[in-house]
């Protein structure tokens, strides 16, 4: 619906991306640096190694800090570190997240629950205001009754 501003909309943590990726950047450089400087005895094979280890390191931080939930139109798209799941707006009956979870909990309509890793919980002010606009968007959208 092209009146509804709330559309589309994505959802992520900062301060997550913000350490995942400094932290995989400082990580490969220093793999990268620790390969040449590296005493004589280790070889080629093993300094590409080492570099080796240090861009897996930096893929899981980056699966980690690419974590989003994303609404359009038709639902929702759940970006979690290793798997993203797409569900329409009646799927989702209620989202919840009580103090110190680590993100919010999607419960769905089949009877099973989605964890939404695109909100962090650490995060608080940003997450409360990111939880409140995802209820109010699936309120509005899916078929769930209003609690009130």
């Amino acid at each position: 619906m092209a009146d509804d501003p709330g559309l589309p909309a994505v959802w992520r943590p900062r301060t997550t991306r913000l350490v995942a990726y400094t932290t995989a950047g400082v990580i490969v450089l220093g793999m990268v640096v620790l390969a040449v400087v590296v005493a004589p005895q280790f070889k080629l094979f093993d300094r590409v190694l080492m570099v080796a280890f240090g861009a897996a390191v930096a893929w899981v931080l980056h699966m980690l800090a690419r974590c989003r939930v994303s609404a359009d139109e038709s639902g929702l798209t759940v970006v979690n570190a290793f798997n993203t799941r797409r569900l329409e707006w009646p799927e989702v009956v209620d989202v919840s997240m009580s103090t110190g979870d680590p993100w919010p909990t999607l419960d769905l309509a089949d009877g099973t629950s989605l964890g939404a890793m695109g909100i962090n919980g650490a995060e608080k002010t940003l997450a409360a205001r990111q939880l409140a606009e995802l209820r109010a968007l699936l309120h509005t959208r899916g078929e769930a009754p209003d609690p009130a």
